[in-house]
């Protein structure tokens, strides 16, 4: 037990969220449980992971979700453990949310020199229709960075897709190539913008980045001997797509091959996904969650075997992208510890209103 890797996490404690603060210290060593002197709060060790409220024991919750992340069917890790089909579906959420939550922290949050960026959609069959899920990968480090899950395949769902990317995007020179789909253009070039100020009054007028290349891979035909591909370049000069082509993938041509691969990946991986598979997914947030347990497993406990060989050494694409400078094992993603989020303290409306807020604030 290590007091100074875990914070208290109440919302009425001075030194909530801080870590290292000198705060906590240990309770009791036969539960595992921290104590926080300055609220006088204790918690279990297991408080904030997925860990936590399990009856049964930790590494079968572990070798389950193990099993769940490499495409293991629900029925046969059923038939496997002898366990209830409603523990192993819990427990699949239960996983697939904190994963969700590691994303968020680990990778989501990062501000990152891109490079290139690549994304697409898979479609899913599942019992009740078509749910498509975009995906988006950063070429050169081949990192998963952002996911999204819907009904449809329309403007919305690529809007929410790039917003992700931008959030994480460095002001860099950046190549953001796609499929076909023309909502992918607009949508990057309405995200990718910067509010120019004249000092005239109206609206603010946006200018695009600079150095930002749009290029799509065009497949037309049904063929598969004859199966032509059309590439074009539809924001951004030749040199600028050039010298980013070279310096994410080592050179070659416009290419979606990057994302199409984590596609099988995904595919290979989620038993949901799988073509013409009998396990199929009944609810959206069931992809949803599967997504983020697979994208969090794959970023930061897999070694990919090319980031390996260019350096020399197991990598996996957390690694190669700065985040972290070691593989995660699977019981480190599930016990990972996510900062508690700020409290939501409410405006004013009236005088009373106020007094109550400042006395809240003084008490957070």
């Amino acid at each position: 037990m290590n007091p100074k890797e875990q914070f208290c996490a109440e919302d009425g404690c001075g030194d909530r969220g801080k870590k290292g603060a000198g705060n906590i210290v240990i309770h009791s060593q036969i539960e595992k449980r921290y104590q926080c002197t300055t609220c006088g709060k204790t918690f279990s060790e297991r408080k904030g992971t997925a860990l936590y409220g399990i009856k049964k024991e930790e590494r079968q919750f572990v070798q389950v979700v193990t099993l769940l992340a490499h495409g293991c069917p629900m029925q046969a890790i059923v038939a496997a453990f002898e366990m209830d089909e409603r523990t192993v579906k819990a427990w699949y959420e239960r996983a697939g949310s904190h994963c969700q939550e590691v994303h968020q922290v680990v990778v989501s949050s990062q501000q990152l020199d891109l490079g290139q960026v690549q994304a697409d959609e898979i479609r899913v069959k599942t019992q009740h229709g078509i749910i498509w899920m975009a995906l988006a990968i950063m070429v050169s480090t081949r990192l998963w960075i952002a996911g999204e899950v819907s009904p449809r395949r329309d403007k919305v769902l690529i809007q929410r897709l790039v917003e992700q990317i931008r959030a994480m995007a460095q002001f860099r020179p950046l190549l953001l190539a796609v499929d076909g789909l023309s909502s992918y253009v607009s949508a990057f070039r309405d995200c990718f913008r910067l509010p120019v100020r004249s000092g005239e009054t109206g609206h603010t007028h946006l200018e695009a980045w600079p150095h930002v290349a749009i290029v799509q891979v065009i497949k037309s035909g049904t063929h598969k001997s004859a199966f032509p591909i059309k590439r074009r370049i539809v924001q951004g000069s030749d040199l600028v797509v050039l010298a980013l082509l070279r310096a994410t993938q080592g050179g070659g041509g416009i290419n979606t091959a990057f994302i199409e691969r984590l596609n099988a990946t995904f595919r290979q991986r989620l038993a949901c996904l799988a073509r013409r598979s009998r396990a199929l997914a009944r609810r959206q947030e069931t992809l949803h969650l599967g997504m983020y347990l697979l994208g969090t497993v794959y970023n930061l406990a897999t070694y990919h075997d090319t980031l390996t060989q260019n350096a020399g050494r197991p990598t996996t694409p957390a690694m190669a992208a700065g985040l972290t400078d070691h593989r995660w094992s699977l019981r480190e993603v599930l016990t990972f510890k996510s900062p508690p989020k700020p409290l939501d303290i409410p405006k004013p409306t009236t005088r009373f209103g106020a007094y109550a807020v400042k006395e809240l604030a003084q008490a957070a």
